[in-house]
């Protein structure tokens, strides 16, 4: 692996942290010797996307909260991330703004009442679009890995999607899953 590569795992963003400690892009990076930062781009109430929207099971046009981030690894970006809230589980919260969430969104969310039992992900590989191309500082014909991920709570609701875009030639997804 090389010096640029990153190996990610998904389970560190899936159970809540603590709200005094950092969130977990910037515990899991620590933890290997490197830097995580994030940059929040956008944080709001926008109408969801076709696709997000029936992920989150709500009728075309309806809104969502949404949380738009470019997260960088050493000062160099490596993801974009778009986070879609249902607004009634976001509306009026931290997570309808910009500010950074002490301890993370998951955190948050379990605080709010609204803890993810169950994850659904998807990968895929795709041209990036420009704006992903220059915010990622890649060429546009470089392929960038598409991550969607549905956390669903314990009634099966789903209360989050994730759609990341991270190129490919410097990301590793890693599963390990035990069965039982």
């Amino acid at each position: 692996m090389s010096e640029s590569e990153w190996v990610s795992t998904s389970m560190p963003y899936l159970a809540p942290g603590d709200s005094r400690g950092p969130d977990p892009w910037t515990a899991e990076t620590a933890a290997r010797g490197r830097r995580g930062t994030q940059r929040i781009v956008h944080a709001g109430e926008a109408t969801a996307p076709a696709e997000v929207g029936e992920l989150l099971g709500l009728p075309e046009g309806e809104a969502v909260v949404v949380r738009r981030r470019v997260m960088y690894l050493d000062d160099q970006p490596c993801e974009l991330t778009d986070t879609y809230y249902p607004v009634p589980v976001a509306r009026g919260t931290p997570l309808a703004g910009a500010a950074k969430i002490p301890g993370g969104a998951v955190r948050l969310l379990a605080e709010l009442g609204h803890v993810g039992v169950r994850v659904r992900e998807d990968v895929t590989a795709r041209l990036p679009t420009a704006n992903e191309a220059d915010e990622l500082r890649i060429e546009p014909g470089e392929p960038v890995l598409q991550l969607t991920r549905v956390t669903l709570d314990a009634d099966d609701r789903p209360i989050q999607v994730d759609i990341m875009a991270m190129p490919s030639q410097r990301q590793r997804l890693r599963y390990e899953l035990r069965i039982e």
